[in-house]
């Protein structure tokens, strides 16, 4: 059954000011947009695709690996088939060998955002890259620009003692950040630390100084750098009215779907596309794409092959399973920094329900009017 859409009545704009108010709230204004997070394998894609079929939903995608072309088993990318029953945005936008940044993300994310409220649709951003999201809400703290003299310092001590222990000290100074990292980012420790060492302050200090707007900024890879304790231009933060977080009750449940989802790629043809991947000459591991997690392990793995001592499969299952579980980890740690979530139990068999019973109520109050339909949005 279909209910007529109200002409002439617009989506109201969500109040800056008033972050995580409004859908289902009774009170403030009306959502402009949704946002579903939770840890890597938790049943996000499953809700996302149930409200589809029941809300005019277009899904927003919130993950820094869903951007690169080529890259589909390992990130567990919505098949064809999904993708053609609802619309999709920010999937298969980059090259593997090309960055995409937070910056951009919020940039994208925004215009998407309005794009799809005046289709009439409800834009629905669903992921789990937890620094695109902190980007969108809350802008992003413009921070020192970066220095090649600090950075070839820290390479050459990465060099002599491992990126581990890199990351062992940045946890001494900055343990906010050392959570959020694993100890093989080099890219991000090295960030981290040089902020440290040129302006004595963490990066999670900085990053918790949400001020004015400033004329220039830049973000490279996650993390950004420009004028000193200011807002980047055109980052006004943007915060949802409703932002739910899928949270397992029981780690050893998210674990179990962790370990279940790794060997279905592998059966796949995972490796196989790592191999591709390889293939092409023009990548390397050192790149953002291939340092997401599974891909660094399988070319790590792969790397063995050739020698004297190549590693079983039993050993990339393994080191692919800990890998992800260890981003899960940060994922959460993420997700309890950020009060203005609502969190529902992601391993409940009512969870998927729940989910979208509350973002249907939410649509209710944003556009009560609208027209319902019984599959994805035209």
């Amino acid at each position: 059954m279909k209910r007529k859409t109200c002409v002439g009545s617009p989506v109201p704009e969500a109040d800056p000011q008033r972050p995580g108010q409004g859908a289902g709230s009774g009170a403030g204004p009306a959502p402009a947009y949704v946002a579903l997070a939770g840890p890597t394998a938790c049943g996000k894609t499953a809700a996302a695709l149930a409200l589809a079929a029941r809300l005019p939903v277009e899904i927003v995608s919130v993950d820094s690996a869903l951007v690169y072309r080529g890259m589909d088993i390992g990130t567990a990318k919505p098949t064809p088939a999904e993708r053609a029953a609802v619309p999709h945005h920010l999937i298969d936008i980059r090259d593997p060998r090309e960055a995409y940044s937070a910056a951009e993300f919020a940039a994208d994310a925004a215009r998407l955002v309005r794009e799809i409220r005046a289709r009439g649709a409800l834009p629905l951003l669903v992921g789990g890259t937890m620094l695109y999201f902190k980007a969108l809400f809350d802008g992003l703290a413009a921070m020192p620009a970066a220095d090649a003299a600090v950075r070839a310092a820290l390479d050459a001590e990465a060099a002599a003692l491992g990126w581990p222990a890199m990351h062992a000290r940045l946890a001494q100074v900055d343990p906010v950040t050392a959570a959020r990292l694993a100890p093989h980012d080099s890219q991000r420790i090295q960030r981290a630390l040089e902020v440290w060492q040129i302006s004595g302050r963490t990066l999670s200090d900085w990053h918790a100084r949400q001020t004015a707007p400033a004329d220039t900024a830049a973000e490279v890879n996650g993390l950004t750098h420009g004028v000193a304790g200011l807002k980047p231009s055109g980052a006004a933060s943007m915060p949802p009215a409703l932002f739910i977080s899928m949270e397992p009750e029981d780690r050893a449940w998210l674990h179990g779907r962790i370990a279940q989802r790794f060997e279905q790629m592998l059966a796949g043809g995972f490796l196989d596309e790592v191999r591709a991947l390889r293939a092409r000459g023009d990548l390397s591991p050192d790149l953002p794409s291939m340092r997401c997690v599974g891909y660094r392990q399988a070319w790590e793995w792969l790397d063995t092959q050739g020698g004297d001592s190549p590693l079983d499969a039993a050993t990339l299952r393994e080191r692919g399973i800990a890998a992800t579980r260890q981003l899960a980890k940060r994922q959460i740690t993420w997700l309890r920094s950020m009060p203005a979530r609502q969190v529902i139990a992601g391993d409940p068999p009512q969870a998927l329900e729940r989910v979208v019973q509350t973002i249907e109520r939410a649509w209710a109050h944003l556009a009560p009017c609208s027209e319902r339909r019984s599959g994805s949005p035209s």
